[in-house]
């Protein structure tokens, strides 16, 4: 729980590695689309998980998400190498600490792994994430509700307090939302 709380609190400033990732225009194109799907995701008040009684917990798939979306569009190259190294405070044991998020939430781990191809392909205000990359009226549309989102995000460490001392806190809300998502695909859902 510990290393979530750390990453809820760092979301603003790591969102705003996702922008710089967007615009890099040294990075291949698809791992650009990525950063713009998780920007999107992140700022967007419609997410996979909302939990409107706890805002805290209800940032805690964004924040994961958002690690899982450039740790799996980074590739190998030079580029991608030299991204990473300009933010060692993201990049620095995230193949760890994902792993310890998989080894503790199991299926839950693989199922926002599977929301992971759909953020470029997110809608926004009407308009795919990837086309936020070529249209500047867009971006900059994008870059100030990023803003917007990073002013008014109401976790810090004082308002996080006691809110995640049991993993089942943020687990139950991912349950839950991963449930109704099965349902609404008439699958049947294990109990």
């Amino acid at each position: 729980m510990e290393l979530v709380r750390n990453w809820l609190v760092s979301l603003p400033q790591d969102l705003k590695i996702a922008f710089d990732a967007m615009d890099d225009e040294n990075l291949p194109r698809p791992v650009r689309e990525a950063a713009a799907g998780v920007v999107v995701y992140v700022v967007s008040p419609n997410d996979f998980i909302q939990d409107r009684n706890d805002a805290v917990v209800s940032y805690a798939d964004d924040a994961i998400l958002l690690r899982l979306g450039l740790e799996k569009a980074l590739g190998a190259g030079e580029d991608e190498q030299a991204f990473r190294d300009r933010f060692p405070e993201l990049f620095e044991g995230l193949a760890d600490d994902l792993s310890l998020c998989k080894g503790v939430m199991g299926e839950l781990m693989a199922w926002l792994e599977s929301k992971v191809p759909e953020l470029p392909k997110l809608d926004y205000k009407g308009k795919k994430a990837a086309k936020y990359l070529d249209d500047s009226e867009l971006r900059e549309t994008l870059y100030d509700d990023h803003i917007v989102f990073r002013t008014d995000y109401p976790v810090d460490d004082s308002t996080i307090g006691d809110k995640l001392k049991k993993t089942s806190t943020v687990l139950d809300v991912m349950k839950r939302k991963k449930a109704e998502e099965a349902r609404a695909k008439g699958a049947s859902v294990k109990a």
